[in-house]
């Protein structure tokens, strides 16, 4: 039937796409990385460290990032690092040591400015700080086209905090 076909095209599918060894973004690839960590033309030298893939895609598309990424995993829902989220991490500690001269340019803590988020974000800081030359977050503020009145007590004081 119809279904069946479907069904066993979609499987198929599944068997196609594997996790990135570098950044554990999934693609369909021959080799072990994906697009972003085979490119050449890539900074390898910063590195924006997301939750997840949705995170990737939304910043790829500003077209004003030319760095590589480090995803995480999802932990909205428990606010503290969970073993394959620690894993990931010595990871690249492991990948940075051995590749890039044990130091880069710039991570950048591109985790969602929630009470958890903001928990892992400074855990994750403190570990990486050795790795880096500065380690950074993500701009807080006022979105384009906000007004100041209609900003939340948070929103407001990290547009002044983060003011350039």
């Amino acid at each position: 039937s119809g279904f069946q076909d479907d069904m066993a095209r979609v499987i198929a599918d599944f068997k196609e796409i594997k996790i990135c060894r570098q950044c554990f973004y999934i693609h369909e690839n021959e080799s072990e990385l994906c697009d972003i960590c085979e490119d050449q033309s890539r900074d390898k030298d910063i590195i924006a460290v997301v939750e997840k893939e949705t995170d990737v895609m939304s910043i790829e598309n500003t077209g004003r990032f030319n760095g590589t990424y480090l995803i995480l995993g999802d932990f909205r829902k428990t606010g503290v690092l969970e073993d394959n989220q620690k894993i990931r991490i010595k990871s690249f500690e492991n990948f940075i040591k051995k590749e890039l001269n044990g130091k880069v340019k710039e991570i950048i803590l591109a985790i969602n400015p929630t009470p958890e988020g903001d928990v892992v974000a400074s855990i994750i800081a403190e570990s990486l700080k050795p790795l880096a030359k500065k380690v950074t977050r993500l701009g807080r503020g006022i979105p384009s086209g906000g007004e100041i009145e209609f900003a939340d007590e948070d929103t407001l004081g990290s547009a002044l905090e983060g003011r350039s």
